[in-house]
């Protein structure tokens, strides 16, 4: 695992609302489905989180330009009076030739992913996909180059491997810290918190 450079600054990471390819358990990696009307809500709720949590100080807001996360950034960003940029670094992990198929499909026809001990690192294993640490040299730059308080609007994966690198965890660790959509995750001074 890499080392940063310098401290990272407070954040407040948003994954994406739920989204249609959600409800069917289709991947999306680097394509995109719109968000549910669910997904909208939760979208409005972090937005409420947010301008509850944030401080007075301006607060940068950076997001995945794809539909999904600019469209919660677009949401939660009206609520919270923050306007939303778009940051590459923030897509999803590139799930090569597994993106639009259903997990059910993928287990099919590779039965021994059902048995990976991490539900979320076999898709690091897509064929002409990311690797672990092409995500984990692209987070590290995305990091290094924040220069204050930050919200950041992207992915699940992506949420769970920024916070590992900022809590100084291996990203092996990937599922073992908490996901969920519609909530906020906090980091100041590596300490980590959940936000509902």
């Amino acid at each position: 695992m890499m080392r940063m450079a310098k401290p990272v600054p407070e954040l407040w990471i948003l994954r994406h609302g739920r989204t249609e390819w959600n409800d069917a358990e289709r991947l999306q990696g680097r394509l995109d489905s719109p968000l549910t009307a669910e997904g909208e809500a939760q979208a409005r709720r972090q937005g409420v989180i947010l301008r509850r949590e944030l401080p007075q100080t301006p607060v940068q807001m950076l997001s995945s330009p794809a539909g999904r996360a600019w469209r919660t950034a677009d949401i939660a960003g009206a609520v919270a009076r923050l306007v939303p940029e778009a940051e590459p670094d923030l897509v999803e992990v590139g799930l090569g030739e597994w993106q639009g198929q259903s997990v059910a499909e993928i287990h099919a026809a590779h039965p021994e992913l059902t048995q990976a001990d991490d539900p979320n690192l076999w898709k690091f294993s897509a064929p002409g996909g990311e690797t672990l640490s092409g995500i984990e040299t692209r987070l590290q730059a995305l990091l290094e180059r924040l220069e204050g308080p930050t919200v950041l609007v992207t992915h699940g994966v992506t949420s769970r491997a920024l916070r590992c690198l900022v809590l100084g965890r291996a990203l092996q660790d990937l599922s073992a810290l908490p996901g969920g959509q519609g909530v906020v995750h906090h980091i100041r001074d590596g300490v980590a918190r959940v936000i509902e």
